[in-house]
């Protein structure tokens, strides 16, 4: 849903940041308007996660992120917060890929993929594909209510 034209930036309805681990389960799920930028909600994002991480970790986590979060600042938060950052551009991606073809294997690469899947399994509840909740609240808690579900779905019946 956007306004009047394609180009126009005053868009209607709201954009869900979702943060999963490598299995597609959501870890954090944030609500913006849909025409804020990425970058800006990036590090609340990562901050309001449900299981917090201990303190003293030895190795830093990998962390997957799209380019629409690329800006130093971003990764300097998020290199600040225990995480090391993988953001590629479709571009290196397609160049990656042919050169994993020839090297068989890479040591991390990043799978946006996941976070896409996650959404499709968000895009199923009717509920969630459009939005008719007016308060704010109401949809972050049917959100959250679908993220119960997944993690139900995906750990306890496989």
């Amino acid at each position: 849903m956007t306004g009047h034209n394609p180009t126009d930036r005053s868009k209607l309805g709201s954009k869900r940041h979702i943060l999963t681990d490598q299995d597609g389960i959501p870890l954090c799920t944030f609500i913006t308007s849909a025409n804020t930028h990425d970058v800006i909600v990036a590090t609340n994002t990562i901050d309001n996660i449900v299981i917090k991480r201990p303190s003293k970790y030895k190795h830093k986590q990998n962390l997957c992120l799209d380019k629409a979060y690329h800006s130093k600042e971003v990764e300097q938060e998020i290199i600040d917060r225990g995480y090391l950052p993988h953001i590629r551009h479709r571009r290196e991606e397609k160049l990656l890929h042919r050169r994993e073809e020839k090297l068989l294997h890479r040591k991390h690469p990043a799978r946006r993929w996941v976070v896409e899947r996650t959404n499709s399994w968000h895009n199923r509840y009717r509920k969630l594909f459009t939005r008719y909740e007016k308060k704010d609240e109401n949809y972050f808690g049917l959100v959250e209510l679908a993220n119960s579900l997944i993690i139900y779905r995906r750990l306890i019946l496989g």
